[in-house]
């Protein structure tokens, strides 16, 4: 039999039970879709922790109380960071890389307009938050240092804030009281969307108000939760670590074969653990949607043996009319392979088209791979031979005689 004849007799096969082939198909689709749109899920997350941290700055370090320990964070009531330890990063003489400090405090408080309110994060910081940290302002202004200084009850508040206590406009909130923990705040200014939230936090959903005011009416302590600083350039950031390690080390009387107290982390850092975190759980869930595509093919070999058994007459057919071994292998081979490429057709556009849904519905950010489309394919393929081998052998391998002689 020449190849297109065993091709044609295949496929005329598979079109004679048509339902019987979709449904047989039906393991091998939901596995190929739930792959591809799990890696676009995945590569979507990782992208947009990547842009996230990038657009605080490359030379941005964040000095946190703790310590590592292997996989985790380890840290006691000693442990701590406070006003001084900022004044002391702040001092050119002492840590001459840094070019600029920016302390941090912060808890979840209720913020009150009118006749709405919120529960939202309270961030006590400086002046030069938005330089540090790469915001923008959309309407009004930055609260000063002056005003810092004074313990001035003014407040800046992002977009999310102002959607939550019905506001429309930016421009609307400036000037306005708005209450904290029920004491009263002016806005001053309202930030641009620093985009969508992530498992990792909102970033749009914070005040802002003067660290020493915050310490004094708000939270009533100067921990702070964390400092970032700026390093002069990316090649300075050795030696901002090393005045950053070298100033907390004095401040906290630390002896020499004490351990840090407190953690130093680059944007590089986060990048790679997040990034390592995203990677894992894209793995882990492709792994578990793998499985189906096994269910699909061992469903695949299940039909196919029983085809061979409702076939074994035309096989001995075929057989005395001169078809060899390798043509009848082949023939139930192609069903097989056929019915894996299909299903995996059918499967990577309907995997693409549920990425595309979560981000038109969902606003999660999804990045359809090509790479793991093409890997959903020859895995199909993969999945046809090899559960389509045994079947095709057990046709090939029957006597005609016998065949012929089936009922």
């Amino acid at each position: 039999m020449l190849i297109g004849e065993i091709i044609r007799v295949a496929l005329g096969a598979l079109r004679a039970n048509k339902l019987r082939s979709l449904l047989t198909m039906l393991g091998i689709v939901i596995g190929v879709a739930a792959v591809i749109a799990v890696v676009a899920l995945g590569t979507g997350a990782q992208t947009a922790v990547k842009d996230r941290i990038s657009s605080l700055g490359t030379t941005l370090l964040t000095v946190m109380p703790g310590q590592q320990r292997g996989m985790g964070i380890t840290f006691d009531q000693s442990m701590k960071l406070t006003m001084d330890d900022a004044k002391a990063l702040d001092d050119q003489s002492r840590a001459p890389s840094l070019t600029a400090v920016q302390p941090e405090m912060n808890s979840r408080l209720q913020v009150q307009y009118q006749s709405l309110n919120t529960n939202t994060s309270i961030v006590g910081t400086t002046a030069n938050y938005l330089e540090v940290r790469k915001y923008e302002l959309a309407a009004g202004r930055m609260f000063s240092r002056a005003e810092d200084d004074g313990r001035q009850r003014v407040a800046v508040l992002g977009p999310t804030v102002i959607e939550a206590l019905g506001i429309n406009s930016p421009e609307a909130i400036i000037g306005e009281p708005v209450r904290i923990r029920g004491i009263q705040f002016t806005v001053v200014g309202v930030l641009k969307s620093k985009g969508q939230a992530t498992p990792f936090g909102n970033p749009d959903d914070q005040v802002l108000v003067p660290i020493t005011t915050g310490r004094f009416r708000l939270f009533g302590s100067d921990r702070l939760r964390s400092v970032s600083v700026l390093a002069a350039s990316e090649d300075k950031i050795p030696d901002a670590m090393a005045d950053i390690q070298r100033v907390l080390r004095r401040e906290h009387r630390l002896t020499q074969s004490k351990p840090d107290d407190f953690m130093i982390r680059s944007q590089a850092d986060f990048l790679n653990t997040l990034g390592e975190t995203t990677q894992v759980f894209t793995y882990l869930l492709s792994g578990i949607a793998a499985v189906s595509l096994l269910v699909g093919g061992i469903g695949i070999m299940n039909i196919m043996l029983v085809s061979v058994t409702e076939r074994t007459r035309e096989i001995g057919i075929r057989k005395a009319l001169g078809a060899t071994k390798a043509n009848i292998l082949l023939q139930f081979l192609i069903e097989a392979v056929v019915l894996c490429l299909l299903g995996g057709l059918i499967g990577a556009l309907v995997g693409s088209g549920g990425a595309t849904a979560m981000s038109a519905f969902f606003q999660w950010n999804t990045i359809i791979s090509p790479l793991a489309i093409v890997a959903a394919f020859v895995f199909s393929a993969v999945v046809g031979v090899l559960f389509g081998v045994w079947p095709a052998r057990r046709a090939a391998s029957l006597d005609p005689i016998v065949a012929l002689r089936y009922e």
